[in-house]
């Protein structure tokens, strides 16, 4: 991560370690505030930074870990068990020697039994998400365990560079070559690992598939370009799916307007937006302050939009720790093209299901329509006017209006 030195700053306060300046301005501050001329309110970046800081060293940061949802501080496995679901964790190494790790729930609290004989189903999440997206929520209402729960044997992907998928064989974070990757290495190399991985362990020829945001876009391209990797797909669900964004209405894609050299240097070489278990533990207790509440649901929702009534706030400190867990600085710019790359979804023979929302910034209509024209295979596709991209993985109707349709589309293909 690049660096930034700014003059007249307190060097006591730059001494604490605590959170980085390029996070809150990148994350919070670069896509709707950065533009040249605004040196106002970049300060005001700055001052936030500090105050954060601050915090992090005072009686009332630990007075308000007190009072944080436990899993706002738990790794996958953690949020998997606590609600009483088994658990398992296996590392993959792709053709290009990434090690990714995959998450399973083999079966639910309701319907336990062999689960070599319970239909597969994969998950991907989005651009900066991973597995825990999956199970965030309460059983109930989060689709993994609901999956669990329908008799299904839940396996859920870690993409490249994520905090649970930082290993190479060859380099380590510390080195450019790691980071040397984007959407494109991960559906050639990320989803063939998982998805036949998976085929072997569980001893089955065909998985279903289900992709949040990024992780449909992976599977248009992996599933276009590779036949053979198409035919183990018995369906394939798309969530919020983006493949251009060129409509885009998020400020959060502002940043990627700028010139791609001074893009590289704000952003530097290697990670972007990384999650540390240090951070972690600040922004829950943080954001769970009402002071702050409202800054940390603007930066939150600032990337796909905000339909806040869908959304259960008692958990957002969840929802806020958990998230982002990081990529690379190549990938974010190869979402800065302008044009983007030629594939032909056209050549996907998958059955495909797609659901979009209507208030999505990321994912807009205009995008997905031009997506959805070229889907060969499109057997159903559902619009819900009033969801902003958050709500496929955390909306408090998201059992009814689309994770329940999801399991009566598997059980009518099995």
């Amino acid at each position: 991560m690049t660096t930034v030195l700014l003059p007249s700053l307190p060097r006591t306060a730059s001494k604490r370690p605590g959170i980085e300046f390029p996070f809150f301005c990148l994350l919070g501050c670069s896509a709707k505030y950065m533009i040249p001329g605004t040196r106002e309110k970049i300060w005001l970046c700055v001052a936030v930074t500090y105050l954060f800081q601050g915090i992090a060293y005072s009686e009332e940061l630990r007075r308000m870990k007190r009072t944080v949802d436990p899993e706002a501080f738990m790794n996958i496995n953690e949020l998997i068990a606590y609600k009483g679901y088994p658990s398992e964790e296996y590392e993959v190494t792709t053709e290009d020697g990434y090690i990714i790790t995959i998450n399973r729930i083999p079966y639910g609290t309701q319907n336990q039994g062999n689960p070599a004989l319970k239909p597969a189903v994969f998950l991907q999440h989005g651009l900066l998400g991973d597995a825990s997206n999956w199970v965030t929520n309460l059983p109930n209402n989060s689709l993994g365990f609901m999956l669990a729960d329908a008799g299904f044997d839940v396996w859920m992907g870690n993409s490249r560079g994520n905090r649970w998928s930082r290993k190479h064989q060859n380099y380590s974070i510390d080195q450019e070559e790691f980071w040397a990757f984007s959407f494109d290495e991960m559906a050639k190399f990320d989803l063939p690992a998982a998805i036949n991985f998976i085929v072997e362990k569980t001893r089955q020829e065909k998985l279903y598939y289900i992709g949040y945001s990024q992780g449909a876009t992976i599977a248009f391209i992996a599933f276009s370009t590779m036949p053979e990797l198409a035919q183990k797909i018995k369906l394939y669900f798309a969530l919020a799916p983006v493949t251009t964004i060129k409509y885009a209405r998020s400020p959060a894609t502002k940043l990627l307007y700028l010139p791609e050299k001074l893009l590289r240097g704000l952003l530097g070489k290697r990670e972007f937006l990384p999650q540390t278990e240090c951070l972690r533990r600040l922004i829950a207790p943080v954001c769970s302050h009402r002071a702050f509440a409202q800054l940390c649901r603007s930066v939150f929702f600032s990337l796909g939009g905000c339909n806040l009534k869908n959304i259960d706030m008692n958990r957002i400190n969840v929802y806020i720790a958990q998230t982002t867990s990081g990529t690379s600085v190549q990938n974010i710019l190869h979402w800065s093209q302008a044009t983007p790359p030629p594939y032909n979804v056209e050549e996907m023979t998958v059955p495909t299901a797609v659901w979009t929302g209507g208030q999505d910034w990321l994912a807009d209509a205009k995008d997905a329509a031009i997506l959805l024209s070229r889907i060969k295979r499109l057997i159903y596709h559902k619009r819900i006017p009033e969801w902003a991209h958050l709500d496929f993985l955390w909306g408090l109707d998201a059992p009814l209006r689309v994770y329940s349709e999801i399991i009566d589309l598997m059980q009518k293909h099995p």
